[in-house]
């Protein structure tokens, strides 16, 4: 059976790639598994039908053959369970690689997306100056301790996993801060990522619903 998940209709990102529905196209054309869209409006996303798959109203959701799944790294990872090529088999690479997809959502994620809709949400408010410096250091904090820990590797651990899908989804939402322009390494790491076809394909499918030639995968 093909899976199906959702996404949005109209999208926030205008097609930039940051909507998280691009983490599972990602993950689903890195292993050459055909899928299918069902595109949601905001108001969708809050009705009884669509609450039934995922209970807080977001995207992207994930069903195949009587399975729903929601949230993107256990939509990642039952991917990659399922799937050669996103998780190593040796089993203490594979633990590792599993490591960095949580490192990715709850240690890096969480202080790059605080900031980002800070200056989205809050740019006119009184506080934003003064808070503003924390915001960034602690973005930089993040940034800094893993352009040491991956040093001049291309990937994590080895080689390229659902560890590094994530992460480079997470990273990506810091390009257009230019904060992830002072350290090299980890751009070039972004960089190397978007290069692989699969990365393309998910892209370019996510981009066509924004510009209006809907793709599924």
């Amino acid at each position: 059976m093909t899976p199906t998940i959702t996404a949005f209709e109209n999208s926030p990102d205008r097609g930039k790639g940051l909507a998280r529905d691009m983490r599972v196209r990602w993950a689903l054309e890195e292993v050459g598994e055909p899928y299918e869209v069902r595109l949601l409006s905001f108001a969708a996303m809050k009705e009884p039908a669509h609450l039934a798959l995922h209970p807080f109203g977001q995207i992207p959701t994930y069903e195949e053959d009587g399975l729903a799944l929601f949230e993107t790294g256990a939509i990642v990872f039952h991917i990659a369970e399922r799937h050669a090529g996103l998780l190593p088999d040796e089993r203490h690479a594979r633990a590792r690689a599993i490591a960095w997809m949580f490192a990715a959502l709850n240690t890096v994620e969480p202080p790059i997306f605080d900031r980002s809709i800070a200056m989205i949400v809050e740019r006119d408010k009184p506080w934003q100056a003064e808070r503003q410096p924390m915001l960034d250091d602690r973005v930089r904090q993040r940034l800094g301790e893993l352009s040491a820990r991956l040093g001049d590797a291309d990937w994590l651990d080895g080689a390229f996993s659902a560890g590094d899908l994530l992460m480079v989804t997470v990273l990506m939402r810091a390009k257009g801060s230019g904060m992830l322009d002072d350290y090299p390494n980890l751009s070039a790491y972004v960089a190397r990522a978007e290069a692989r076809p699969a990365f393309q394909r998910a892209f370019a499918a996510q981009l066509a619903v924004f510009t209006g030639g809907v793709q599924a995968g």
